[in-house]
């Protein structure tokens, strides 16, 4: 018998379930996210490694041993669970394309001038290279700095190559990692890569973080970069009249924030008078209750387990407010920014409650358009690497993008 064989497949199985049916809780969340994301992302190469790890065992090694009834069993098990996983993902770009057409208009891709019928199909090797982010015809300029400070106050800029850029539309992104970690070389990279093939310009921006710089610091930093944006993007072929923003996990929460509080004193110390506002915001998978105003459990126990101590070094008893005004579910008002928000339904490090609420805010009280995309069997910073969900996500925000500002550009020419 096989013990080897079977250890691994039965810790497969196990990992596999977990990416499916997520556990979830105040304790379990995080190891919950740890093992289940790389697995939900790399389920058609699992899969594949699953395949190839039976037909070894029932040939060349079923000369030295009996085959493990146990092995093959969880073996079994786990094809099932990956299968549900690649169907899941495989699904994605289909509902997100319907997400849209609901949000915006059946009619939404007449604005984008493509050369035909929308295609779905992801781009050649996008999943078989998942760890493959650079593209050749994209040129990154590195380390332009947008305030005073050391590499936390530099940012990075991505165009295409060989291109005589003017007056392109500008993203904007904001990594995460908790307000305590990340770089801006880390994340979003699938999105401004695609969107510079586009013809955009996209800027990714590091911040201050904590513990070290406690909230509000890192939307301070966030709001320079954009004040940066608007006073600078010219120079590189950006256009300073139409910047979205987006951003995933703490940089969702961040670039939130941002296009909900543009001008916001409290967050603009000594340049408050300096344009801060966005054209449009797309975060990903982010935290929008800082301060358990949902009264949800998970909500106020990230507030006083995690933010308190350890971002804002604050006790909510006696400074609550700090806590509401740092949480886009509260400043909501009748003109904000349009959104997309983007949420995976199986998320336990950021619950997909946080999105519900703020899109229900900004559908309520905003006079904006609101788009929701609450993806099935998808963890956190699904969208890191690439992937099937991730590539057929990222094309949705481009159509979104790439509709956002045509229909810019047209109100801007009627007005």
């Amino acid at each position: 018998m096989s013990s080897g064989f079977s250890r691994r497949h039965v810790a497969l199985a196990a990992l596999s379930l977990n990416a499916v049916r997520p556990w979830r809780g105040d304790r379990g969340g995080i190891p919950s996210f740890a093992l289940g994301w790389p697995v939900s992302e790399l389920a058609p190469h699992l899969l594949g490694a699953t395949a190839l790890d039976v037909a070894a065992e029932l040939t060349v090694r079923r000369r030295r041993s009996r085959p493990s009834a146990v092995g093959l069993a969880a073996a079994a098990a786990t094809a099932v669970l990956l299968g549900q996983a690649v169907a899941s993902a495989r699904r994605v770009g289909t509902e997100l394309d319907d997400a849209l057409r609901e949000s915006i208009g059946e009619d939404y891709l007449t604005t984008l001038d493509l050369p035909g019928p929308l295609d779905l199909r992801l781009p050649r090797g996008s999943v078989s290279r998942p760890f493959r982010l650079r593209q050749h015809d994209v040129e990154v300029l590195r380390d332009v700095p947008y305030t005073e400070g050391g590499r936390r106050a530099h940012l990075d800029i991505y165009r295409p190559r060989d291109t005589d850029l003017s007056g392109a539309p500008v993203l904007l992104q904001i990594h995460g990692g908790g307000w305590t970690i990340g770089t801006k070389e880390q994340q979003g990279l699938i999105l401004m890569n695609r969107m510079a093939q586009q013809g955009w310009v996209c800027v990714a921006a590091n911040y201050r973080l904590a513990p070290k710089h406690r909230f509000p610091t890192q939307i301070i930093d966030v709001k320079r970069a954009i004040a940066w944006v608007h006073e600078n993007i010219a120079d590189f072929g950006g256009d300073p009249t139409y910047l979205a923003i987006t951003g995933g996990s703490a940089g969702g929460h961040l670039s939130a924030l941002a296009a909900l509080t543009p001008g916001l004193a409290e967050y603009q110390p000594g340049f408050e008078d300096a344009d801060t506002s966005v054209s449009a915001c797309v975060p990903f998978y982010g935290i929008y209750d800082l301060a358990g105003l949902t009264g949800e459990r998970s909500a106020v126990a990230l507030r006083d387990r995690f933010l308190a101590p350890w971002v804002f070094k604050k006790d909510p008893r006696t400074d609550l407010e700090d806590f509401v005004r740092a949480s886009p579910l509260a400043q909501v008002t009748d003109h904000t920014p349009d959104f997309f928000v983007v949420h995976g339904a199986n998320d336990t490090l950021a619950p997909v409650l946080h999105a519900r609420a703020l899109v229900a805010a900004l559908r309520e009280r905003s006079d904006a358009s609101v788009t929701y995309a609450e993806l099935p069997g998808t963890q956190h910073a699904f969208d890191v690497f690439s992937s099937i969900r991730s590539q057929h996500t990222t094309g949705a925000v481009q159509r979104w993008l790439q509709w956002h500002r045509a229909t810019h550009v047209a109100a801007s020419a009627a007005g």
